[in-house]
C-alpha cells in the first residue's frame, strides 16, 4: 500500500503526491523506484571563491542594468524601432491594436496582468518579462488575424455581394514549431475577450488535467475521475468570472453523479446531487469547490451549462491542448506484474472538454515542450479545417525584436548592427527563445 501512496515522488525533489485511498489501491500504478536523491551535508558548504565571486558580479550587473533602465525611461529618444519607427504602441489597449501597430511593442501593467490572467501566465511570457526586464510584448499581425477571427464570429461585418470575406472559425487550433508564441497569442486572445466582457474559461495547463493528482474509475460511466484536477478548475474559474456567473441561471436540473472524494472514498448515503431550481452558475460551481465528490460532475455540467449560455459570448481557451491526445500519466493493473497506461480520452474530465465538433467558440494551443507523444495531423473530434500554423518571427518581426533588446539592454549598443542581429535571426531559424538567448552575445 505504501508503494501505491508515495509513486509520484519518484522524480524531482517534490513533496506533491499523487495519493490514492485504500478503497482504490488497485487503479494506481506500478511500484516506485528506489530513491537515489542525494542529501548533501548542510555542514559543508559546496560553492567556491570563484563562484561566489561570479553571482556577486552576476547580482552587480543585474542592479546596474535596472538603474541604467530607469534612467532610459526618461530618454523617449530611445524608444526607436526599426526604420526609425516609435517602438512601442500608443494603442490603449488590445481591442485597439489594428495593422499600423504590427511590429511595435505593447505595454502591460502588473496589476492588469493578474486581475484579467488570474490563473497564471504562460511560462514563455514569463520569461520575456524577466529577461528584458520590461511588461511588454510585441504586436504579431498572426496574433491580430485570431482576435480578428473570433471578433467576426461574435460581430460578423457585412460581407461584399458576391459572398466572398475571410473565412471564419469557430473552432481553431493553434500549431506550429517550438517557440514561435502560440501560448503567448492564446493568453493575449483571453485577455482581449476578458476586456471585451466575454465569459472565458481559460486552461493554461491542459498538462494538469493528465498528470498528478487522485484518479479513480467511476462504474457508471466506465471514465476515470479526477477530483483534484476539477477543484482546481473551478477554483480557477472564479477568479475572474464570479460576477458574470452570478447573473447566470443554470438550465439544466437534472441531478449531478457523485464520485469519489479526493482521498475520502464514497459518499454512503447518496449517489447523486439535486440541482434546486433558481440556481445560478455560481453556486453551482461553489457547490464543485466545496463538495470533493461533486467536483468532477459539476465540471461535466458546467461544460453543458455554457454551451447554453446566450447573455454574453462564451470562448473556451486551452494551451497545452495536445496532452489531452496522447497517453495520461495514470496507469491501470492488469496482472499483479502490469500495468496498462491510460488514454486521456478515458479521463472524465478531458472527454467532456476535449471535442470541438460543436457551435461554440473554441480554442486550443498546442504546447510542444510538454509533449507526451506525436500526433497525426487529423486529429479525432476537431474539424478538419481548425489547425492555424502559427509562425514563428519573420525578418521584419526579428530586426524590431533586437532594436527593443537593444533598448533595454540586453544588446551592447556598440555591438548592434544589422549584419550580426541577422546573423543571430538566421542562426535561431526566427526561434523567439533562442534569439532572446543569443543577442547578449553579440559581438
Amino acid at each position: 500500500m505504501l508503494r501505491s501512496l508515495t509513486r509520484a515522488a519518484e522524480t524531482h525533489h517534490s513533496w506533491h503526491l499523487k495519493l490514492v485511498p485504500f478503497s482504490s489501491l488497485s487503479h494506481t500504478s506500478r511500484p516506485p523506484k528506489p530513491s537515489t536523491h542525494f542529501k548533501p551535508d548542510p555542514k559543508k558548504s559546496t560553492a567556491t571563491p570563484a563562484a561566489a565571486a561570479a553571482a556577486a558580479a552576476a547580482l552587480y550587473d543585474e542592479q546596474e542594468r535596472i538603474r541604467q533602465l530607469a534612467a532610459d525611461d526618461k530618454n523617449p529618444s530611445l524608444d526607436v524601432g526599426r526604420n526609425g519607427r516609435p517602438l512601442f504602441t500608443s494603442a490603449p489597449s488590445l481591442s485597439h491594436l489594428s495593422r499600423n501597430d504590427v511590429c511595435t511593442y505593447f505595454k502591460f501593467t502588473k496589476d492588469t496582468l493578474n486581475a484579467v490572467l488570474p490563473e497564471g501566465l504562460p511560462v514563455g511570457m514569463v520569461n520575456e518579462f524577466q529577461d528584458s526586464m520590461r511588461k511588454a510584448l510585441l504586436v504579431r499581425q498572426s496574433f491580430l488575424d485570431l482576435r480578428d477571427n473570433f471578433r467576426r464570429v461574435v460581430d460578423p461585418p457585412m460581407w461584399s455581394s458576391n459572398g466572398k470575406g475571410v473565412k471564419v472559425r469557430k473552432q481553431v487550433v493553434l500549431d506550429g514549431p517550438v517557440s514561435c508564441g502560440k501560448s503567448i497569442a492564446l493568453a493575449m486572445l483571453v485577455q482581449w475577450a476578458r476586456e471585451e466582457g466575454w465569459l472565458v474559461l481559460y486552461f493554461p495547463k491542459g498538462k494538469d488535467w493528465t498528470h498528478g493528482g487522485f484518479f479513480y474509475k467511476h462504474p457508471q460511466t466506465g471514465l476515470w475521475d479526477t477530483p483534484v484536477q476539477a477543484e482546481n478548475v473551478l477554483k480557477d474559474f472564479l477568479k475572474y468570472n464570479e460576477s458574470y456567473l452570478k447573473e447566470l441561471p443554470c438550465q439544466i436540473f437534472d441531478p449531478i453523479v457523485l464520485g469519489e472524494g479526493a482521498g475520502v472514498g464514497w459518499l454512503k448515503d447518496a449517489d447523486s446531487l439535486a440541482i434546486p431550481e433558481g440556481t445560478n452558475l455560481y453556486e453551482l460551481v461553489k457547490t464543485g469547490i466545496e463538495q470533493t465528490h461533486a467536483a468532477v460532475g459539476v465540471v461535466v455540467r458546467l461544460r453543458k451549462e455554457l454551451s447554453l449560455v446566450k447573455d454574453r459570448p462564451v470562448l473556451i481557451a486551452v494551451d497545452q491542448y495536445n496532452n489531452w491526445f496522447t497517453f495520461s500519466e495514470y496507469e491501470e493493473p492488469v496482472t499483479i506484474r502490469s500495468c496498462r497506461p491510460i488514454h486521456a480520452r478515458e479521463l472524465t474530465m478531458v472527454k467532456a472538454f476535449r471535442s470541438m465538433m460543436h457551435d461554440d467558440m473554441m480554442v486550443g494551443a498546442f504546447s510542444h515542450s510538454t509533449a507526451v507523444g506525436k500526433l497525426r495531423k487529423e486529429l479525432p473530434d476537431v474539424p478538419a479545417d481548425a489547425r492555424v500554423m502559427f509562425p514563428r518571427y519573420s525578418l521584419d518581426e526579428a530586426e524590431t525584436v533586437c532594436h527593443y533588446y537593444l533598448r533595454q539592454r540586453l544588446i551592447r549598443r556598440e555591438a548592434f548592427s544589422e549584419e550580426n542581429w541577422k546573423k543571430i535571426y538566421f542562426l535561431s531559424n526566427g526561434n523567439g527563445t533562442e534569439i532572446r538567448g543569443l543577442v547578449p552575445f553579440m559581438r
